[in-house]
């Protein structure tokens, strides 16, 4: 399967950010890489990297073995319904990235016709630092393993129970944004202790970068950076103990269960 061809139906933001991944990790040839969207002038980027676009789902997935679906949750019933007899189980395997909807759905939208995955991962996949949970229905071993090394050429991959692709969704996908908040919070607060916007946003986001890789890299807790970095009355507990005071840890873990149940309803 590792020479398979890869088309992607639904060119968005996240749609193009995997094909620019997949062409960056030279995972996959930009000739055998396939992308569709009903506007195809959006897609001049992919385009000028050699991947074949098109507006025309059909021939797409007809030309390709692997299919990821990157539709928008409104429309990829509609979509996916009006391709079914294009799914051939022999040929096939079909990979969601669509957001809140579940391995079943697409196993009744698809008509049993295919193996099927649903995957979350998050923008980063386009600099191949994504994290990316997978479950699958009817897969083989030898295709479970490429969809694995797939999605480990653009990040890490995690296997979960489908049950948890909800969470997965606002702990690893929704978590870009809040991380990306937190910089913004520590750059605004480095320019109110006199840094210029562009030297405090360096810093903010390098040290957010140097803080997850400590723990990725050495396996550690976040308590235990926390604890090297706390010294007896210094300024880092009482910046922490001022933040706790707001309710920093409350606020985050309530924005993530707040997302949380917003994406099951």
């Amino acid at each position: 399967m590792k020479n398979s061809k890869i088309a992607i139906i639904g060119g968005g933001n996240l749609g193009a950010a995997i094909a620019e991944g997949l062409i960056k990790s030279k995972f996959i040839s930009p000739q055998h890489l396939t992308v569709t969207r009903r506007s195809i002038e959006a897609l001049y980027n992919l385009k000028s990297l050699g991947v074949n676009v098109t507006s025309d789902n059909a021939a797409a997935i007809q030309n390709s073995e692997v299919i990821i679906v990157a539709l928008k949750p409104y429309n990829v019933r509609e979509v996916l319904e009006g391709l079914r007899e294009n799914f051939d189980p022999s040929k096939h395997i079909v990979i969601s990235v669509v957001t809140g909807v579940a391995v079943k759905d697409l196993v009744a939208i698809v008509g049993n016709r295919a193996p099927v995955f649903r995957a979350m991962p998050n923008t980063a996949i386009a600099i191949q630092e994504s994290v990316t949970c997978i479950c699958h229905q009817g897969a083989l071993n030898e295709q479970v393993n490429y969809v694995t090394e797939l999605f480990n050429q653009l990040g890490v991959t995690i296997s979960i129970d489908e049950k948890l692709m909800d969470a997965a969704t606002v702990l690893g996908a929704c978590g870009i944004a809040f991380a990306l908040r937190f910089i913004r919070a520590a750059t605004q607060g480095g320019i109110e202790i006199g840094f210029d916007a562009k030297t405090a946003n360096l810093i903010a986001a390098q040290t957010v970068k140097g803080s997850a890789e400590l723990l990725l890299k050495l396996n550690r807790h976040p308590e235990e950076e926390i604890d090297k970095v706390t010294t007896p009355k210094g300024c880092t507990i009482a910046g922490l103990n001022e933040m706790e005071h707001q309710g920093f840890s409350s606020s985050l873990i309530k924005g993530i269960l707040t997302s949380y149940e917003k994406i099951g309803k």
